[in-house]
């Protein structure tokens, strides 16, 4: 019996040896074997089971194969390992390779406590407001734009001054077509989801009326009229949030150091 077993035994090893000297294609001197095609296609299999794709046929996936060692012979040989455009991917891969490599794990230990969200989210509370939007084009010369401004802050001081409902404002001044069917409103909204307009409402009250604001799409002018508690606003997106901060301390952190260790200066005033 254990000689049998040992006889099963060795003829599965060297199964596996001729296994993995089959080749079964070739691309100039690259050598494809039926052991590196098992493992790639076992790879393919897995990842297409869990998006519920359709997995190509074995013959299907060796052409795959085919072509792509084709494709790097030709590359090769037109140089194109010294395009710029692939040497800036290439810088791009390795930085993204780097940050996995030294704060992946790190960052897949984070965790959020109840307490920290409280804490972010009574700072960053959930606004809910409506717009009257003042359109600017984003080719609008900064006659146009000025002139935009002037027609933002005339509206304004009507709405200020007005006793019409907001509503009705809105239908009559805003630019926003689909915003004008419901009174320009905008629902509950965070710093994560309107972070060009959160600022300005943050600290206003329920009632309040401000603007003009200025953004790249124009000029908005926007009536508060409501805060969420913390039990009503999006907890799934609180949890997002803190878990950002916390990535993002991680980040600063380790480029901290890494400002230590090698030379390096910018200047951001140049920027202005």
């Amino acid at each position: 019996m254990k000689y049998l077993v040992f006889v099963l035994s060795l003829v599965s090893v060297i199964a596996w040896a001729q296994q993995k000297d089959v080749v079964v294609a070739e691309v100039g001197s690259k050598k494809i074997t039926l052991d590196e095609f098992n493992k790639k296609y076992s790879e393919i299999i897995s990842v297409v089971g869990t998006s519920g794709g359709t997995a190509p046929t074995k013959a299907e996936f060796l052409e795959d194969l085919v072509r792509f060692e084709l494709g790097l012979a030709e590359a090769a040989k037109k140089n194109i390992e010294k395009d710029p455009v692939l040497q800036d991917r290439m810088r791009q891969e390795m930085y993204k390779v780097l940050l996995e490599k030294e704060l992946g794990q790190k960052a897949a230990k984070i965790q959020t406590t109840e307490s920290e969200m409280k804490s972010w989210y009574s700072k960053n509370p959930s606004i809910r407001w409506s717009n009257i939007l003042i359109e600017v084009k984003p080719s609008a010369t900064a006659e146009q734009r000025a002139e935009a401004k002037k027609r933002a802050q005339e509206i304004f001081a009507e709405v200020k001054a007005s006793k019409r409902p907001y509503e009705e404002l809105v239908r009559l001044y805003s630019d926003d077509s689909m915003a004008k069917q419901i009174g320009g409103d905008v629902g509950f909204q965070s710093v994560i989801t309107a972070p060009l307009l959160y600022d300005n409402v943050k600290q206003a009250k329920i009632g309040d009326v401000l603007g003009p604001v200025e953004t790249v799409f124009g000029f908005f002018i926007i009536k508060v009229t409501g805060r969420a508690t913390f039990e009503q606003a999006n907890r799934a997106q609180i949890r997002q949030a803190v878990f950002n901060d916390k990535r993002r301390l991680l980040m600063d952190q380790y480029f901290s150091g890494l400002k230590k260790q090698i030379p390096n200066k910018s200047n951001p005033s140049l920027l202005k």
